[in-house]
């Protein structure tokens, strides 16, 4: 289970709007705001898939202008990537490999600019490849 909290951003006259409508949504817990427009929420979900479709829908609530993970916790998701790296070769095989292209090999260290969606498919995807 991952659970990971989040800042909505909005407009101080949306303010009420927004907390209203994320109240009533099954995406995510509210906790707190102030009056500046920062909402406080938590969203759980079975991995890092899950948790983006649940920010999909958030950011999808009129008057939303962020909504940011600032911390998140997967304790299952820990432990079975940990085991995956616990267990591989420093060097991953397809380095080693001259029959691999360099250009088909992915590189997933850098988000920035990245389609988190696909990332997250990716990632879930670790532990099914080993």
């Amino acid at each position: 289970m991952n659970i990971s909290s989040v800042v909505v951003q909005t407009l101080p006259k949306y303010l009420g709007e927004v907390v209203q409508s994320l109240k009533e949504c099954d995406a995510c817990d509210y906790h707190m705001h102030d009056e500046k427009g920062r909402i406080i929420i938590t969203i759980e979900g079975a991995g890092v898939s899950e948790e983006l479709k649940k920010m999909t829908v958030i950011e999808a609530i009129p008057h939303v202008i962020a909504a940011d993970m600032q911390m998140a916790y997967s304790e299952d998701e820990l432990n079975e990537h940990m085991e995956v790296i616990n267990d591989a070769d420093v060097v991953p095989k397809m380095l080693n490999d001259d029959s691999i292209a360099a250009e088909n090999i992915i590189y997933n260290g850098d988000l920035k600019k990245k389609n988190l969606a696909g990332f997250a498919k990716t990632f879930d995807a670790t532990k099914e490849r080993n």
